[in-house]
C-alpha cells in the first residue's frame, strides 16, 4: 500500500490560493481515477479538481469555505502498490472538539446543624408538583352571560362600533377596548381581523409559518462578492452622477426594429445603450480605463471589453462582452443573451468572466429611479440605466411654444473613481450619451 498526495495545482495565471466551495469526497470514501474530488473557486472561476489515481481518501485539507494555497496538500489518497509520486501523507485534520452536552441538573442544598457546606446532588428527576388546590368557593367564575354584562357596563360600551361588529366581538371573546380603530375612532370588521392576526409576541402573524434565526457561512461566490465590494469601497473614492433622458423616440425605434427582426434576437434597451456608450467612449478615454493603484498606473483601453453585471443563483457575476465596439445591435443582443445564460447555468469560462474595462449594471424593470452602483475594481467607472417611467413633460409644439405630452423617461447613473475621472468629465460623458439616445437615428449612422 502507498499514499498519494494530491496538491492544489496552478489553476490560473497569478492565482496564489483558491477557496473550497464543494467536496465530492469524504475521509474513507473510495475514489476512481479521474473521479471528482472538490470544486475550488478563484477570483476568476470555479474549477473542478479530479483525482489522478484510484484509492481510498485518508485525509482532506479542510472544510467548505477554507482557503488553500497553490501547492498545498488538498487530498491524501491510499493507493495499491507503491503509489504514484509518493509524498508523506498529510496529517489527518483534527477532529472537531465534541460539543458540550447540556445536562439538566438539580442543585439540592443541605445544611447541617453545625453549618456544614452545601452539597450538590447529581441530576435526578424533580419530584412531581403537588396538585393545584381546588377553586375557592368564595370566588366563583362568572358565567359567560355575566362576563358579557360586565364588559358591556364598562369601557366596552364606550367604544364606537356597529351592532354587528359588537356582536362579532362578543362571539369571538374580544374586548373592543383592546382593538385599535383604523379610522374616525370607529372599530370595524377589518380592525377585528387585524386584532386576530396579531400574535402574542407583539407582532402580526405572517402568511406563512414562522421562521427561526439562521446562521449562514459566507463562502464561495458570496464571499468573493463581499470581498470585492469591500475592497472597492475601501480603496476607491466614489462619486455618482445621474441624468434624466427622454427615451420616447428610442422606444419607438426599438419597437420598429423588433417588429421586422425576423430570426434575429429581440432587442431590449441594453444593446441600444451599449451602442451609445461605445460611440461616446473615444471622446472620453479616461472612462474606459483601469487603475493599478499599487503601481500608480492608469491604462486607457482602445477596445471596449464591457462587463455586464448579471444576477445568478450563485450571486452577482460579470460576464464580459469582448470588443463591444465592433458589434452591431443584433450581435450585441445575441451576445448578451448567450453570456447571461452561461453565467446563470455555470458554464461561463474563466476568460468570459474577467478582463472587463467598463461595466454596465441594470436591474431591468426593478431599476428604480436612480442608483449609485459600486465600481468593479480595478475599473474606474460603472454605468447603471434605471427604470423607464412615463410622465407629462413640456415639449416644443413646432410653433415657438410648448405643449404638455406624455413621455418615456429614464435616468442614467454613473459612478466614477475620483482619482482618475473628474466630475466634469463624467457629466459630459453622460450628456453625450443622452444626446445619442434622445436622437436614436444617430445610433444607426455610420
Amino acid at each position: 500500500m502507498g499514499t498519494y498526495t494530491f496538491r492544489l495545482p496552478d489553476i490560473g495565471e497569478g492565482i496564489a490560493e483558491a477557496e473550497i466551495v464543494a467536496w465530492h469526497v469524504a475521509v474513507g470514501d473510495m475514489v476512481e481515477e479521474d473521479g471528482r474530488l472538490a470544486d475550488m473557486m478563484t477570483d476568476k472561476a470555479t474549477v473542478e479538481m479530479e483525482s489522478p489515481v484510484a484509492g481510498k481518501v485518508v485525509s482532506i485539507a479542510g472544510e467548505v469555505g477554507d482557503v488553500v494555497a497553490i501547492g498545498s496538500a488538498l487530498v491524501v489518497i491510499e493507493t495499491e502498490g507503491e503509489g504514484e509520486a509518493q509524498a508523506p501523507a498529510a496529517a489527518p485534520a483534527p477532529a472537531p472538539a465534541p460539543k458540550a452536552e447540556i445536562v439538566e441538573e438539580r442543585i439540592e442544598v443541605e445544611t447541617s446543624d453545625a453549618g456544614d457546606a452545601s452539597r450538590v446532588e447529581a441530576a435526578s428527576p424533580p419530584p412531581p408538583s403537588p396538585p393545584p388546590p381546588p377553586p375557592s368557593p368564595a370566588a366563583p367564575k362568572p358565567a359567560p352571560a355575566q362576563a358579557v354584562e360586565q364588559v358591556r357596563r364598562g369601557y366596552y360600551a364606550k367604544v364606537l362600533a356597529s351592532p354587528a361588529v359588537r356582536q362579532r366581538a362578543r362571539d369571538l371573546g374580544i374586548d373592543l377596548s383592546e382593538v385599535r380603530p383604523s379610522e374616525e375612532g370607529r372599530v370595524r370588521h377589518a380592525d377585528l381581523d387585524q386584532f386576530l392576526a396579531y400574535n402574542a409576541t407583539g407582532g402580526y402573524r405572517s402568511a406563512g409559518p414562522e421562521r427561526g434565526d439562521e446562521v449562514i457561512k459566507v463562502i464561495g461566490m458570496r464571499r468573493r462578492i463581499a470581498e470585492n465590494m469591500a475592497a472597492s469601497k475601501r480603496h476607491i473614492p466614489h462619486f455618482s452622477y445621474v441624468e434624466e433622458c427622454d427615451v420616447t423616440a428610442l422606444e419607438v425605434m426599438r419597437e420598429q426594429l423588433n417588429s421586422s427582426r425576423g430570426d434575429k434576437p429581440k432587442l431590449t434597451m441594453l444593446p441600444l445603450l451599449i451602442t451609445a456608450i461605445c460611440r461616446t467612449l473615444p471622446q472620453f478615454p479616461m472612462i474606459n480605463a483601469r487603475y493599478d493603484d499599487e503601481a500608480g498606473v492608469v491604462t486607457r483601453y482602445g477596445a471596449v471589453h464591457l462587463g455586464m453585471a448579471a444576477q445568478t443563483p450563485a450571486g452577482l457575476m460579470v460576464p464580459v462582452i469582448r470588443n463591444a465596439q465592433s458589434l452591431n445591435l443584433w450581435q450585441l443582443a445575441r451576445e448578451i443573451g448567450r453570456l447571461a445564460e452561461a453565467a446563470r447555468n455555470g458554464s461561463a469560462k474563466s476568460d468570459e468572466l474577467s478582463g472587463s474595462t467598463l461595466t454596465v449594471t441594470s436591474l431591468g424593470p426593478l431599476g428604480g429611479v436612480a442608483t449609485t452602483p459600486v465600481i468593479n475594481r480595478p475599473e474606474v467607472a460603472i454605468i447603471g440605466p434605471n427604470r423607464i417611467i412615463e410622465r407629462p413633460m413640456f415639449v416644443p409644439d413646432g410653433m415657438g411654444g410648448e405643449r404638455i405630452e406624455k413621455r418615456k423617461l429614464m435616468n442614467i447613473s454613473i459612478s466614477c473613481d475620483h482619482r482618475v475621472v473628474d466630475g466634469h468629465d463624467a457629466a459630459s460623458f453622460v450628456q453625450a450619451i443622452k444626446k445619442l439616445i434622445e436622437t436614436p437615428v444617430l445610433l444607426l449612422a455610420d
